[in-house]
């Protein structure tokens, strides 16, 4: 059902009429390759419109999704929008370096104008009420948005038993270098598209891996930002104490431009009003080639568990002693306080943050007890795997109870400390792990089979954390990962993009089929 949808969305922009500009300015350049300012700069120089840009990432969505299944919605808006910024192009008003690029949204990323389902078949015949918050300032910023990206259904957060990137709306999407392997997930679809050239940037969301995990596994950037840096009003949520939205890109650049288009106060989301005064507003312009030029990087390693993980781990400490950083390798402390805390205390807040954005949104469930209700009687739903997660949030806690408040401070605390401690002791800048094993087999019957991931500590503590292309394990992607204090997003940003050159790793995808 899914794929007929996009199909015929796809035919209906082929019906129509062709906006002006559509047949102006054929490339003639890689797009994989293209970064936001390489397009920009064609764009200013009319040997390139909005237009044919996101006409070139439209017909690679009817053509190449239809291995991958990463999209799930296609914006029949998007032509318009994006002759309305070829019109600021020519007229020299444009609204900044994201005027014109397309954009593909997670879909539990509110829009108006399209479905936003979480990948539950209980929320396809409802639309939300207004755009998210983030879809706001992309559109302020000139964005084309492309479509809706599919997700491991309810941001993985539904079984026990789950496999990632399978949702009752849009079924299974696939990894684009190995078709029968896993995305990983939450953000799979965002990731996927990506890496197949879909579109120039996705936005996924992460409460612990969902941004960083598909990332390293599709061999493209994500980043994680700060939590509060950017509003999560109108995201279908699992915790206001750990979700965030961010930028999933192919090059550093382009999520660091995004980021600068999406972080900003809003007044429905305290935690964005504690943005410091001085955050950056410009992540790109503090982007430096040299930026790993006496840094100082700690090494978690979470070595032993995989043998192309530790080799892609050595020859990245390698490139990082070569252009003038030392090395240190560390062990977090605190990582089973953090382990034991984290789970219980999301039950909770799962359970009162959906429940909240039901209650605000029109015609859907009023409950997560309803989705339980909805979900037993669906004919889909529960065909992959169960509900486990539902049933123990519906179960756990309320919000006052004294062991859950314990919980969550045990576990945000630890995860502070671990890399506060650790940086503070060693005099680091940053900290690098792997972020992901190579993609394992996708299998409903033995559900995801995770080896390693270094996610954790930056996640549910709420910092930055950017996972960037490393090495390859045969044709499977290896990324590696940088994470920070609070508030230190444009220094991982920066440290990411000079390995990204040092060491660059991305590959287009080759869509094997096993």
């Amino acid at each position: 059902m899914r794929r007929m949808l996009v199909l015929l969305a796809l035919a209906a922009f082929a019906a129509g009429p062709v906006p002006a500009g559509a047949d102006q300015a054929v490339p003639g350049f890689d797009l994989d390759a293209a970064t936001i300012p390489d397009l920009q700069h064609r764009m200013d120089q009319h040997r390139l419109t909005s237009v044919r840009l996101t006409s070139l990432y439209l017909q690679r969505i009817a053509t190449v999704d239809e291995k991958v299944h990463a999209v799930i919605a296609v914006n029949h808006r998007a032509l318009a929008e994006a002759a309305a910024s070829d019109a600021r192009h020519r007229s020299g008003h444009t609204l900044g370096p994201l005027d014109g690029i397309p954009v593909l949204l997670k879909d539990n990323v509110d829009t108006r104008n399209l479905p936003t389902t979480a990948g539950s078949r209980a929320l396809l015949n409802t639309r939300p009420a207004a755009d998210a918050s983030l879809v706001t300032r992309l559109y302020r910023g000139g964005a084309v948005i492309l479509g809706k990206t599919n997700l491991s259904e309810w941001a993985n957060f539904r079984s026990t038993h789950s496999t990632s990137g399978w949702s009752g709306v849009g079924g299974q999407t696939n990894n684009p270098y190995v078709l029968d392997r896993n995305p990983c997930g939450s953000s799979s679809g965002s990731g996927a598209a990506i890496a197949a050239t879909l579109a120039q940037v996705a936005i996924g969301t992460e409460t612990d891996g969902s941004i960083v995990c598909p990332a390293g596994a599709n061999d493209v950037v994500g980043h994680k930002p700060t939590l509060g840096l950017v509003s999560r009003t109108g995201v279908v949520p699992i915790s206001a104490e750990q979700d965030t939205a961010g930028p999933m890109t192919r090059h550093v650049i382009d999520s660091a431009i995004t980021l600068s288009v999406l972080q900003g106060r809003d007044a429905s989301d305290p935690a964005t009003l504690r943005i410091p005064a001085d955050q950056p507003r410009d992540y790109a312009a503090r982007l430096r080639p040299d930026a790993l030029r006496g840094a100082r990087i700690g090494v978690w390693r979470l070595s032993g568990l995989d043998a192309d993980v530790d080799r892609v781990v050595n020859t990245s400490v390698a490139t990082l002693r070569a252009r003038g950083a030392t090395v240190v390798d560390v062990e977090l402390p605190f990582q089973e306080e953090v382990n034991e805390n984290e789970f219980p205390a999301l039950l909770t807040e799962f359970r009162r943050d959906l429940n909240a954005y039901l209650a605000a949104r029109p015609g859907a469930p009023d409950t997560l007890n309803d989705l339980i209700v909805f979900n037993r009687n669906d004919p889909v739903e529960l065909s992959k795997f169960g509900q486990e997660l539902f049933e123990q949030s519906a179960a756990a806690p309320a919000p006052t109870d004294p062991v859950y408040l314990k919980q969550r401070q045990i576990a945000t605390t630890s995860a502070r400390r671990s890399i506060d401690e650790t940086l503070a002791k060693l005099k680091l800048d940053a900290i690098m792990a792997p972020t992901n094993s190579p993609a394992w087999k996708t299998d409903y019957a033995a559900g995801d089979a995770f080896v390693l991931g270094s996610s954790g500590p930056a996640a549910v503590a709420g910092y930055p954390n950017v996972s960037v292309p490393a090495g390859f394990a045969g044709p499977l992607p290896i990324g590696v990962s940088f994470f920070a204090g609070q508030w230190a997003d444009a220094k991982v940003l920066a440290l990411a993009a000079a390995f990204e050159r040092a060491q660059p790793a991305r590959r287009v995808p080759g869509f094997l089929p096993h």
